[in-house]
Parts: C-alpha cells; sequence; structure tokens
C-alpha cells in the first residue's frame, strides 16, 4: 500500500497544536468600535435591526466610552445625527454641534481612547446625501468637498484624534489635508473611505445613522460593487493627496478587494465589518441556525487574513471580551 509522504494533519490534531501553528490571529489592538451620538440626555435608544446597539446622547456616550475604554477598546469611530439638518449640513460645521460636543466629551473624559470622526453630509442634510445638491437633483463634487474640509477643520478643533471621510467626492482628502494643516492640525491623520461600495449591507446604518438618503441612491459616488482595479485607483489617489490610512467598505464581500489594496499600499488598511454584517450573523444566531462566537471570530479572521491592519466592527467589545477569556 501507498501512504501519504506528506501529513498535514499532524499538526492540527489538537487544540494546543491548533494554537501553536495557527497563521493569522486577531489582537485586541486592531479593533474600531463604531458609536451612535444623538441630542438629548439620558438617551439610550436601542436600534432595532442592530441587536445590542443602540443610539446615545452624548452624557451617555461618555459612559459607554468610559466602558469601552476598561475594556480594552483603543479605538471609536464617531456617527452623529443632529436634530438640525438643512442643504448646507450646518450642524456638522457648527463648533457647538452635535459632533463636536461629543468628540470634545468624550476626549475629556478618556484621554487615551483614539476617537475618529466620521466627516461627511448624509447625517446633517436635510437630504441624507452626502454632499450637496444641485437644482438639478445632482451632487455636486467640488462644493461639497469645500464643505467636507471645514467639516473636517471642526471635528479636528474639537479633539478628535483622526477624522474619516467617507463620503467619496473626488479630490476631498487633499481638500481636507490642505485646511486642516492650514490651520495647526498638520498632525491629524486623515482615515479615507477610500474603496467605499453602493453596498445593499448598509440598510441597519442608516437607521443608527438616521441618513437614509429622501431621494435617489448613491451610485453616482460609491463605488459599483463589480469593480476592482476601481479600487485601487481611488486608494492610490488618497494616498497621494495625503490619506494616512486607507479603508475598504464593506469588508465579508471585498475580501479580495482588501487582499489586492494589503498588496499595493504601504500604509495602514482598515477594513469596515458594516452594519448588514452585524446582523445578518446576529439573525441567524438569535434562531439557532449558527453559533454566534464562531461565526464572529471566523469572519474577523477571514477579514484579518484578506489584510486588513484595522478592523471596525460592531462586535469589537465582545471579541476583545473573548480574547481575554
Amino acid at each position: 500500500m501507498g501512504f501519504p509522504s506528506e501529513r498535514p494533519r499532524r499538526t492540527r490534531q489538537s487544540d494546543a497544536w491548533r494554537r501553536l501553528v495557527r497563521e493569522t490571529r486577531l489582537s485586541a489592538d486592531a479593533f474600531i468600535y463604531p458609536l451612535f451620538v444623538v441630542p438629548g440626555r439620558a438617551v439610550r435608544h436601542p436600534v432595532e435591526s442592530m441587536p445590542g446597539i443602540s443610539q446615545l446622547s452624548v452624557d451617555e456616550a461618555v459612559k459607554e466610552a468610559k466602558a469601552l475604554a476598561a475594556q480594552g477598546v483603543p479605538a471609536l469611530l464617531l456617527f452623529a445625527a443632529p436634530a438640525r439638518k438643512d442643504a448646507q449640513a450646518s450642524a456638522a460645521r457648527d463648533r457647538q454641534g452635535l459632533a463636536a460636543q461629543a468628540i470634545t466629551a468624550i476626549k475629556q473624559a478618556c484621554p487615551d481612547l483614539i476617537v475618529w470622526a466620521d466627516v461627511c453630509l448624509c447625517g446633517a442634510t436635510d437630504h441624507g446625501h452626502c454632499g450637496h445638491v444641485t437644482a438639478a437633483g445632482a451632487i455636486d463634487n467640488d462644493s461639497s468637498v469645500q464643505t467636507l474640509a471645514e467639516v473636517a477643520l471642526n471635528y479636528a478643533r474639537a479633539g478628535a484624534d483622526a477624522v474619516a471621510p467617507s463620503d467619496m467626492m473626488d479630490g476631498r482628502v487633499q481638500a481636507i489635508r490642505a485646511l486642516l494643516d492650514a490651520h495647526g492640525h498638520a498632525t491629524t491623520p486623515i482615515v479615507s473611505y477610500a474603496a467605499k461600495y453602493a453596498s445593499s449591507f448598509y440598510g441597519p446604518f442608516r437607521e443608527a445613522a438616521e441618513s437614509a438618503p429622501a431621494f435617489g441612491d448613491r451610485r453616482s459616488y460609491q463605488m459599483d460593487p463589480a469593480n476592482v482595479r476601481e479600487a485601487l485607483r481611488e486608494v492610490l489617489l488618497d494616498i497621494a493627496e495625503g490619506a494616512d490610512l486607507v479603508m475598504v467598505k464593506p469588508a465579508g464581500p471585498y475580501l479580495d478587494v482588501i487582499r489586492q489594496v494589503r498588496d499595493a499600499v504601504r500604509v495602514p488598511v482598515v477594513a469596515y465589518q458594516v452594519s448588514g454584517e452585524f446582523s445578518l450573523i446576529k439573525a441567524a444566531a438569535a434562531r439557532g441556525w449558527i453559533d454566534e462566537r464562531a461565526a464572529v471570530l471566523e469572519s474577523l479572521t477571514g477579514i484579518r487574513r484578506a489584510g486588513a491592519d484595522l478592523i471596525i466592527s460592531y462586535f469589537a467589545p465582545q471579541v476583545l471580551a473573548w480574547l481575554r477569556a
């Protein structure tokens, strides 16, 4: 009889062996947790489509940030849903606006916690789009870029450790970098949503961030899910304009994009495990169809294995608890 000359199973025969030779490992330092801030006090409003996730008033967000920091979560990504919405996204540029208040309050309470501020117009506009809308209903790129830079500067002044433009307008990284540098914020990093796809996995997020478009869709500025060469073009353009980190969003359906971006660049690569990915796992686990812990860890390991240095995930606190156990 012939026998195999190589036996890879030798190092798979026990959990101790499997852990010893594991190639890809999740690290607590690699996670960023999204936080949704809304007006009011003592507000902790559950997001129906995202079990375990709530919209928080600033005072509750501070409590949450303290708890997360104590758990070892290294960073937050902040989204704000102000009450005042208008065509110019005035609340996002307001130094006393909701986002600026939240950033300042969290940084004062948790100075060592890294706060990334999402920079977009959708949550502060009455039309819900990520840029300014012309009379003809189109998204005007260049006027939007000017406003986005002003929003980024406002958040940097409030104390954000990084600004994260998520709008996908052309040239916004360059404009943000120039305005930050001109106003004394040359050390504030830009985390660019460089390859953000027009995905069907964003639905629950739009409930949490109150940012659904009032008309049309975002396909004229977010990327076509079929394209990967275009993603590399977007990433390289943003790095040339001054991005310090680049992001692929969503993560799970775009592991090939993460891999190609990782191979093409030398800056940190961030992947966003988005709300739809989170809610799908939660819904299946609630019905007993999958093991939640196993599915979460497998999905995140896949994202890490694809090349992501950092992962934005709503599972971050759970994962850190599991990693400590």
